[in-house]
């Protein structure tokens, strides 16, 4: 695959340069390094943080809130049009079939033609007051905000949260994840041609441990947006503490669907495996659990069996139904979690295709039934394409199982009774619930976040907007 950038070049400044050192670009179906991208280090976020508060400064910060609609707006239509361009990139640096991939570029275009409409119509109130009063509010941008997005799906996270940040006149720094960062680069090179004002933003790849450490303690640094587990999250929230920061954290899950007696199975079964092998099951809100009823248990458990058993894993652009997971770290974990295994029923599990390239990351998908609501693979997140399925005997039992663990992000009910549903609704410990559904086609409009350890704030939607942006109250006394 040639690229149409240089994939060693970090922006700042409006400006794209070579840093001193370079990571190895690995290919998750091939394990083969097939290219360089760069080693940001905290010299480097000290210059990215610096060029975000003189454009605030600037030319970005001077500009309307239509303009920048409009900016946002031309690079939405600039990615679709290279949205083939960008899944071909992204399938072969995470590993995630090409459909996949081309869904995620879609999305990242929604991302910023939603946030585009939504810049000049996000306003502030006036307050009734006391007499001789008239006071009003403002929302007004924090300022440079930091961002450090994930591999699993770099598109979507980078537009849901810079397009949210730009939208209200932030000026960014974006830390990619070192295991998958092209996408990030193509969209800086987007932008710049879209006509992003210098400094506006600003990407720096680099280690974790090196360049988003520097960023998340940065003290030029007003707020951060973190997506990935919860131990690195909690690190990045300790380090903003230090300065005083906000910290919107979008952390791990454990996220159930839950099948009723009067479920339309028909309906909800593609649901109940696609949400648990999308994207090789690296996904935060993928539905790892399922609890069914008792009396569906069986043929909920044969039905989803009989799915499994004709799932396909194979590389990433060969576009079969699972790719390979991230990296050789991410499959030794993965298998280390399947080891335990040991005393549940393998219902089934998907098959790895004869032609896949050896020294690909390829995990085969793994269905595992009778499991126990207390076992470890029922409440830690196993983050690959395995699900445990859970039987229940009525509704207490089943918000109990379902609430029962450390997470809270995503949970999806099955039930045709509709008092049920507003109860389930309401009952369940997640940041999203979705009745006869799971995931709403990803929902750019949908307030996205979780509750215990998966996280705090949100993200996607106006309600993103309001995280991105500071409340000023304004009190004239005119007499």
């Amino acid at each position: 695959m040639t690229l149409w950038f240089d994939s060693r070049e970090i922006l700042i400044n409006g400006q794209w340069r070579r840093t001193a050192d370079t990571l190895g670009l690995e290919d998750p179906s091939t394990g083969e390094t097939w290219g360089e991208i760069p080693r940001g280090l905290t010299s480097d976020i000290d210059e990215a943080v610096a060029a975000a508060e003189a454009a605030l400064h600037g030319a970005w910060g001077r500009m309307p809130a239509f303009e920048r609609g409009r900016l946002l707006a031309r690079i939405g239509q600039m990615i679709l049009a290279r949205a083939d361009e960008l899944a071909q990139i992204e399938a072969r640096d995470v590993g995630k079939p090409l459909k996949q991939a081309k869904a995620d570029a879609i999305a990242m275009a929604r991302y910023m033609e939603f946030y585009a409409g939504a810049c000049d119509k996000f306003h502030g109130e006036t307050i009734p007051f006391l007499d001789g009063y008239t006071v009003y509010t403002l929302r007004e941008p924090h300022g440079v905000t930091g961002h450090i997005i994930p591999w699993n799906y770099p598109m979507q996270i980078l537009g849901r949260s810079v397009g949210a940040a730009l939208a209200m006149g932030n000026a960014c720094v974006l830390k990619p994840a070192e295991e998958a960062c092209l996408t990030a680069l193509a969209f800086g090179r987007i932008a710049q041609e879209a006509g992003m004002p210098e400094g506006a933003l600003n990407i720096v790849p680099g280690l974790g441990e090196e360049a988003g450490a520097a960023l998340s303690a940065h003290s030029g640094i007003h707020h951060i947006s973190f997506t990935g587990s919860v131990g690195v999250g909690q690190l990045i929230q300790s380090a903003a503490a230090r300065n005083v920061v906000p910290v919107t954290l979008e952390l791990g899950g454990k996220s159930p669907q839950l099948v009723f007696e009067d479920a339309d199975l028909d309906k909800a079964l593609p649901f109940l495996v696609n949400a648990g092998i999308q994207n090789a099951g690296q996904t935060c809100s993928a539905s790892s659990r399922i609890l069914v009823h008792r009396s569906k248990y069986a043929e909920v458990v044969e039905r989803m069996a009989a799915r499994y058993a004709g799932l396909k894993v194979g590389p990433a652009l060969a576009d079969l139904d699972v790719g390979p997971v991230i990296s050789a770290r991410q499959k030794e974990i993965i298998e280390g979690m399947l080891a335990l295994s040991g005393d549940l029923t393998i219902a089934a599990r998907g098959q790895v295709v004869e032609d896949a390239p050896k020294g690909g990351f390829y995990v085969a998908p793994t269905l595992m039934a009778d499991v126990a609501a207390h076992h470890r693979l029922a409440q830690d997140e196993i983050f690959g394409p395995a699900q445990v399925v859970i039987s229940f005997d009525d509704d207490d039992h089943a918000v109990a199982i379902a609430n029962g663990t450390q997470y809270g992000l995503v949970a999806g009910v099955w039930t045709e009774n509709g008092g049920r549903q507003m109860r389930m609704a309401k009952r369940l410990r997640a940041g999203q619930v979705f009745l006869n559904n799971y995931g709403a086609a990803g929902g750019v409009e949908l307030p996205f976040g979780g509750v215990g350890k998966s996280g705090h704030g949100r993200e996607k939607g106006f309600e993103a907007l309001y995280g991105f942006s500071v409340l000023k109250t304004v009190a004239a006394h005119h007499g």
